[in-house]
């Protein structure tokens, strides 16, 4: 039996200024699950390790709620759609 895996989370995110990526700093260090995060304005991404229970549409969602507009994602190496699920 294979333990579960982190999964690492990539979001390609529109972030004009220290404030916005600030945000996005914000609502990732208040979500339950996440270990670990790199939220970087000069390449305009956020990196997220996740434990395995958070699914990456929350995390989409997340940043999502700040306002930024995330262009593209992307799963444990994989795209994945950036279209936001309404909860």
């Amino acid at each position: 039996m294979s333990a579960e895996q982190d999964h690492t989370y990539k979001f390609n995110v529109s972030m004009s200024c220290g404030g916005c990526s600030g945000a996005v700093n914000r609502v990732l260090g208040k979500l339950e699950g996440v270990k670990s995060y790199d939220v970087s304005l000069d390449t305009q991404t956020a990196t997220v390790v996740t434990e395995p229970s958070l699914s990456y549409d929350k995390v989409l969602a997340t940043i999502a709620k700040t306002g930024k507009k995330v262009n593209t994602g992307e799963a444990d190496g994989e795209s994945r759609s950036v279209e936001v699920v309404a909860a």
